[in-house]
Formats: C-alpha cells, sequence, structure tokens
C-alpha cells in the first residue's frame, strides 16, 4: 500500500514533552465549571475528540482464501472489496442471531477483523469451525496495533490540520497509510452508525503515541478533547448507538437491532441467510431497538423488564444512562413490534426498587 506523507510547515512543531490527558482536559477546559464529562460531551456535539479504541478485538487472517472465507459466512459482500477497502458485515447464527458486528479491513498481505473484545473469544472459535479446506490462518493479534478513533462535527477538518489536505482525497471505507512529520499509521474514513463521518487511526503503539502526543499538542483552535468510555456511553446512549455486548448479543438479530444495512440481500447465501431474509420477507420481525424516558433518575447501567399496562412483558432494557444533555434519564433496549410507536407508556421493573413509568422514544434522542 503506498505511503502518503503529509509533513507540511503550517503545523508547529512538537513540544518537548505532552501533558497528560488530565493535564490536557484542564488546558482545554480552562477555568470552565462543567464537570469532565460534561465537557467531553460538548466536545463530541461541537467539536472533536479523541478516543481511544484499543479495547476492541483485533483478528489477522492470512491466506488465499480469506475473502471468498468472509464473505461465504457473514452477511455483507466481502469477496470483491480490494486492497485499502474496508467493509462492514455481521457475524450471525444459524437462527439469524448475532454473534458480533465486524469491520473488515484489506490490507492485501492479509485481512484485519475488528470486533468487539467481549466477543472476540466466540468470534475465533465460530471462524475457526468454518475453516475446513480453505487457505485460512487465524491470529488474535490484540496489542499488536493501538486503535484511535477520531470523531464529532469538527473530525473532518481537524484530520486536515494534523495531515493535510490529503485526508480530502481519501474516499468513504479506505484505508491509507499517512506518513505526518515522520509518524507512521493507517487512516480510515468511514461514517458512524448515525451517518456522521469519522476517522480511525490504526498505527504501532511507538508511533501512535507518538501520534498522540502530537495532535494533543497540535490542535489549534479546535475544541478538542481526550474522550473517556464513561463519556463516550452518555453519548452513543444519546445517540441510539447499540454495542456488544448489551444490545449485540445472540439474543437478537440485525432486523431487531437496525443493522440491515450491514446485510447484502443479493450475494446469496451465508450463515443464518435464510432466517433473516424470512424475516423480511414475511414481516416477521417481532422487536425493535428504541429509546425509553424515566419518570425519575436512575442509577446508569440498571437494566429493567417492560411491562405493559396489562402487566403483559413487552421487552427490555440493556443500557442506561442519567443525561447531561436532556436532564433526565435515558435508556436503550428492545420492545415488541406493537409497543414501538413513539410515546407509548410502559413500567419497567426489576428487584432493586419499585416500578418506574417510561416512555418510549425514537432513536436518537431529541429534545
Amino acid at each position: 500500500m503506498e505511503e502518503i506523507n503529509t509533513t507540511s510547515s503550517h503545523i508547529p512543531e512538537i513540544a518537548d514533552h505532552a501533558a497528560s490527558p488530565s493535564q490536557e482536559n484542564q488546558a482545554i477546559n480552562g477555568l470552565s465549571k462543567l464537570s469532565l464529562v460534561e465537557s467531553e460531551l460538548n466536545t463530541l456535539y461541537t467539536g472533536v475528540g479523541m478516543r481511544d479504541l484499543s479495547s476492541l478485538g483485533l483478528i489477522e487472517l492470512r491466506g488465499n482464501d480469506a475473502l471468498d472465507f468472509l464473505h461465504r459466512i457473514s452477511t455483507n459482500s466481502i469477496k470483491n472489496i480490494v486492497k485499502g477497502e474496508i467493509a462492514k458485515t455481521i457475524f450471525t447464527t444459524e437462527k439469524g442471531k448475532i454473534i458480533d458486528t465486524a469491520i473488515v479491513i484489506n490490507l492485501d498481505e492479509y485481512q484485519l477483523l475488528v470486533c468487539s473484545r467481549d466477543h472476540q473469544e466466540k468470534m475465533m472459535i465460530w471462524l475457526q469451525k468454518y475453516v475446513i479446506s480453505d487457505d485460512v490462518k487465524l491470529n488474535n493479534i490484540n496489542g499488536k496495533y493501538t486503535l484511535l478513533e477520531i470523531l464529532g462535527p469538527q473530525a473532518d477538518s481537524f484530520m486536515t490540520l494534523i495531515s493535510g489536505n490529503i485526508v480530502n482525497n481519501i474516499q468513504l471505507n479506505t484505508i491509507k497509510i499517512i506518513n505526518t512529520e515522520g509518524i507512521i499509521f493507517f487512516l480510515m474514513k468511514h461514517h458512524d452508525h448515525n451517518g456522521q463521518l469519522n476517522y480511525w487511526i490504526l498505527a504501532d503503539p511507538i508511533y501512535a503515541q507518538k501520534l498522540i502526543r502530537y495532535i494533543v499538542e497540535n490542535r489549534g483552535p479546535f475544541d478538542f478533547n481526550l474522550i473517556g468510555e464513561e463519556t463516550y456511553n452518555y453519548y452513543r446512549v444519546e445517540n441510539g448507538i447499540p454495542i456488544a455486548p448489551s444490545e449485540i448479543n445472540d439474543l437478537y438479530t440485525p432486523h431487531d437491532v437496525g443493522l440491515m444495512n450491514f446485510v447484502n440481500t443479493t450475494k446469496g447465501c451465508y450463515i443464518g441467510q435464510e432466517v433473516i431474509a424470512r424475516l423480511d420477507t414475511y414481516d416477521k420481525v417481532q422487536k425493535s431497538l428504541c429509546g425509553f424516558t424515566f419518570s425519575e433518575k436512575i442509577d446508569d447501567y440498571e437494566k429493567f423488564a417492560l411491562f405493559d399496562e396489562s402487566n403483559i412483558e413487552a421487552g427490555n432494557i440493556t443500557s442506561t444512562i442519567y443525561s447531561y444533555k436532556f436532564k433526565k434519564s435515558l435508556g436503550l433496549g428492545f420492545v415488541k413490534r406493537k409497543y414501538c410507536e413513539e410515546g407509548t407508556i410502559l413500567t419497567a421493573k426489576n428487584s432493586d426498587r419499585n416500578p418506574i413509568r417510561v416512555t418510549v422514544k425514537k432513536l436518537p434522542f431529541k429534545k
């Protein structure tokens, strides 16, 4: 893959020492009275943030049949992606339930599969199960790379500042080798769950540390922040973004989670294809991912079963937060289709508290 050199004279030189993340956040926030989480959330909605994705799982596939193999056992069309392209796909059971979602990156000599760390072991076992006579070798390569995400409405302009105008020439769903001031890394450009443009950076850990320092010290006029996992969890619930293992697991189908854009309905057979196609053809999807607002404040990460006014089970809530943006407790979860209409009132129950009234909301949440 061709290396792109983006050394640029308009970016200041790196300082001798980079501040720690906490020091950087304090410097960025100045004398603001906002909490750290509120400040980081504000950045995600109005500026640009950098998030460490190294907790995701990385699986390397080598061999002449790797792309055909992934194409055959996952939901999307994979076999024709060329060097430097990426594809988002889902691995499902014979019953159409989700094992995991993944991003396939074609690096020519090998393919890189980015999945959730929670499901990585299951993924490895599942993949190996179907390697029969294929020329495919699987390796867990966690730790080989550092994976970073640049996200927020200013992400595109910010990456142009860091790596020059070449960023504008990178096509969606592709990955390129970038050389910024001697720091070499892969840069991937794609859309997030709700269609917002963001970037992934894949780098050797040593280069990644240099790049993090470089980005922090050369953020220029941008509203930039380092984003922690707690903050991102607030953001992703507010924006209706499902993750493993909370919403992405083997209890649900791609239809349930709203991930049919990762399913190619014309490519032919894959594992689980008959069930997923039947659900679509005969309109048999039974539940959907929805949002919920609570009538009172609850603790983050609580889970609930949902019931209608006749005490018939209606679904369940899988993720909860107290939203600083909306000033109320929010949840994500699944309800039967007849309860999906905006404004439907249900009752949330668990063993730790009295029943609470919740209201069904479309995703992402809106004021």
